[in-house]
């Protein structure tokens, strides 16, 4: 199945969509084909290249959505780490526990649950950090966005048309 790189009308990197998709938006008008391939479709009146990049006609505004309150995103916001004594360890050794503790008014919120080791966990017990001597490696708040979403395109996945188009915040070596 070849995939096609949808571009904003900035040229930024929108979302990798279906050849039949991009087609679609071909006919319809909403964009133009940036780069093809070498494989045709063919129908009874005429061929066409297959797209590899499109770009939009029309400028879009990503949405941005709220991001849902889920055990989940919590490990992804805090990056799978303890909060209080930085491990990163995997989502089945990870707790969430309420800074400030339920028993003492504390609200199941995005400012108050961090994820933590059982070890700290079982150490913090129902107190606050400052009660036994522990810090927060950073300090809760709600996203903006959800954690790790974005286009994520193996280098030796993406076909090189695509290359131009995408940002690299690695260092590409030689």
């Amino acid at each position: 199945m070849t995939q096609v790189l949808l571009l904003n009308a900035t040229y930024e990197p929108l979302r990798i969509i279906t050849w039949q998709r991009a087609i679609c938006l071909l006919t319809l008008g909403k964009v133009e084909v940036v780069e093809e391939t070498d494989r045709e479709i063919r129908s009874v009146s005429f061929v066409i290249r297959l797209p590899s990049v499109v770009r939009l006609l029309r400028l879009i505004r990503p949405r941005r959505q709220a991001v849902k309150f889920s055990r989940q995103n919590i490990y992804l916001r805090d990056n799978f780490r303890c909060q209080y004594c930085g491990v990163r360890v995997s989502s089945q050794e990870l707790n969430l526990d309420h800074v400030i503790p339920r028993s003492v008014g504390g609200q199941t919120t995005w400012e108050n649950i961090v994820t933590c080791c059982v070890p700290c966990n079982v150490r913090k017990g129902g107190n606050t950090p400052e009660a036994v001597g522990m810090r927060l490696v950073s300090r809760p708040l709600r996203p903006d966005r959800l954690p790790g979403v974005a286009i994520t395109i193996s280098l030796r996945n993406a076909p090189n048309s695509w290359r131009d188009y995408l940002y690299w915040n690695v260092e590409l070596e030689t």
